[in-house]
């Protein structure tokens, strides 16, 4: 599977993201796949944070929507694109990934 696909297959639920962080471990580590899989991973932690805030779970739940859909078209279209505000943070937090 080349580094674009698993860049996708990482922002399909949280089973697509293992198969795309496994398929990264086991076959050549391509950056473009771990620079998704990196934040897909800060993505889904940044929804798990915003629903726990229950006042304001309503409202909260568009920013990792926003944030996944962005992704997503940067995976889509090949190339590394950093979230807003965030991104740079995933990619330094999660870099062993």
């Amino acid at each position: 599977m080349d580094a674009k696909s698993k860049a996708i297959v990482a922002h399909i639920t949280l089973i697509g993201w293992i198969v795309a962080l496994v398929l990264n471990q086991n076959e050549k580590k391509e950056e473009l796949a771990s620079f998704y899989i990196r934040q897909v991973l800060g993505i889904f932690l940044l929804g798990v944070v915003c629903s726990i805030i229950p006042i304001l779970n309503l409202f909260l739940w568009i920013i990792p929507l926003v944030f996944w859909i962005i992704s997503l078209v940067g995976a889509i279209g090949g190339t590394e694109k950093e979230l807003p505000i965030v991104g740079k943070y995933f990619q330094d937090w999660f870099k062993s990934l």
